[in-house]
């Protein structure tokens, strides 16, 4: 049993140090960035783009070691090269697979730039949700929809700073 786990030790090191590389083998990674109707990015040279996983907000830079993650409603950030605010993007969702080629794919259904989301429509957007839930027949359908635009017009607000409850 203890040699089992002996023969397997270095292969874990291996990848904990390409997960935790300190070494710059490459300084951009690139990026596709797909709806269903438009391609935002193809193949863009970017610095590091910030995923809203379902498990967690994570980091993904060149050399990165693959993952697949499903993507929360959230904020998607990605960081140019020599430009120091990220552009934001609202997601509703989705998933992000990075490859070992330093490639990062993330598709989802709908996404909008932060800057373009007017806050008091997402106010109005949840506080309609809100009410639609509460006159809809418990356990029924039209309730469940309700719940959905609220949860996503609550992440929403939260990524323009708001507070809805």
């Amino acid at each position: 049993m203890l040699s089992n786990a002996i023969r397997r030790v270095p292969r874990v090191f291996s990848v904990a140090r390409r997960a935790m590389s300190t070494v710059e083998e490459s300084s951009s990674m690139s990026l596709n960035f797909n709806l269903p109707h438009e391609s935002i990015y193809s193949d863009a040279k970017v610095a590091q783009v910030i995923v809203p996983g379902v498990a967690g907000e994570y980091g993904v830079t060149a050399d990165h070691v693959p993952v697949v993650a499903q993507m929360k409603a959230g904020v998607l950030q990605i960081l140019h090269e020599g430009v120091a605010e990220p552009e934001k993007y609202f997601v509703a969702g989705g998933f992000s697979i990075t490859h070992p080629n330093s490639v990062t794919d993330i598709s989802c259904p709908e996404a909008v730039r932060l800057d373009d989301i007017d806050s008091a429509a997402v106010t109005s957007a949840f506080e309609e949700a809100k009410s639609k839930f509460s006159n809809a027949e418990s356990g029924s359908v039209a309730q469940a929809e309700a719940q959905i635009d609220m949860d996503v017009n609550r992440s929403m607000g939260a990524a323009l700073g708001l507070t809805l409850v």
